[in-house]
């Protein structure tokens, strides 16, 4: 068990990259589509990360270069836990903390831009991090356990019993994969404007380590999703290709909000998500009680 665990590992960390590079690449060619453009080429983003690289990287304070690798590091390694089949509850741990890095990285350049995309990153934090946690509640309440590992080998359907937490998460997935309504930080596409949120003192090599640590982070959530639907494999592949499809259209038919209703969009799936886990929790009362 331990070395399959390993070998999950070191396949994310190295795999991810190249599956996110590509999923990066897929989004750009249907949001092209979508607004009647012919669209990048599919590996465009390798393109651009390798092109950061090779330019000069110009920084503020040199202390922004240890907060983005920090960050890095840590989204590798959520994801790398994750996928060894680790404890949800270190692995979101370790996913905030490397958000937490990304925000000290912006504040430390000396920018109102860069502060103010600091700023509204920790709001989306507030906004995702409670959801996110009451889905891994969720899958502890369904297959009495925290470990990715036996939740994604347990026969039972967790989506039938964590509706509400599902699209709960769905939403603040949004928030995640920075898209429209909710990229208040910054964006991953050209709509965004010129000055780019929380990577505005962010410049190559530096800024291409972020681009790379979206990568992890997009396989990693996706295969979050892919969790609910783990009973079945067939099924929670079709699960997140249509999810991922779902949140490209939502990217492409509305428009950013302010980051109040971010917020309250961010608390609005929380408690979606409560009551599914307390109405969960009474079903599964009920039943030890052999509804005495």
């Amino acid at each position: 068990m331990t070395w399959t665990w390993l070998i999950g590992a070191v396949l994310f960390l190295v795999l991810a990259p190249i599956a996110g590079g590509l999923i990066a690449g897929i989004d750009r060619r249907i949001t092209a589509r979508m607004q009647g453009r012919v669209g990048p080429p599919l590996l465009q983003p390798f393109y651009d990360v390798g092109k950061l690289f090779e330019k000069e990287s110009v920084v503020v304070t040199t202390a922004q270069n240890f907060y983005v690798l920090a960050y890095l590091i840590f989204i590798a390694l959520s994801g790398a836990l994750f996928f060894a089949g680790g404890d949800l509850l270190l692995i979101i741990f370790a996913f905030t903390l490397a958000h937490v890095f990304l925000v000290l990285g912006a504040y430390a350049a000396h920018s109102p831009y860069s502060h103010i995309g600091a700023e509204r990153e920790l709001i989306q934090l507030m906004a995702y991090e409670p959801m996110i946690i009451l889905a891994a509640v969720g899958f502890y309440m369904v297959t009495n356990s925290f470990y990715v590992a036996e939740i994604a080998v347990s026969a039972i359907p967790a989506i039938l019993y964590l509706p509400g937490v599902f699209l709960g998460f769905v939403t603040i997935l949004t928030i995640k994969l920075r898209k429209s309504p909710f990229d208040i930080s910054t964006s991953h596409h050209a709509h965004q404007e010129i000055v780019k949120g929380i990577t505005t003192e962010f410049s190559g090599s530096t800024l291409a380590q972020v681009e790379i640590a979206h990568w992890y982070e997009n396989v990693f959530l996706l295969g979050f999703v892919y969790l609910f639907f783990a009973w079945n494999p067939v099924v929670g592949i079709i699960a997140v290709v249509i999810t991922y499809l779902a949140e490209i259209f939502v990217d492409n038919v509305t428009a950013r909000v302010r980051w109040q209703a971010a917020l309250k969009s961010g608390w609005l799936a929380a408690v979606l998500g409560i009551v599914n886990l307390a109405i969960l929790a009474y079903i599964l009362a009920y039943m030890m009680t052999g509804g005495a």
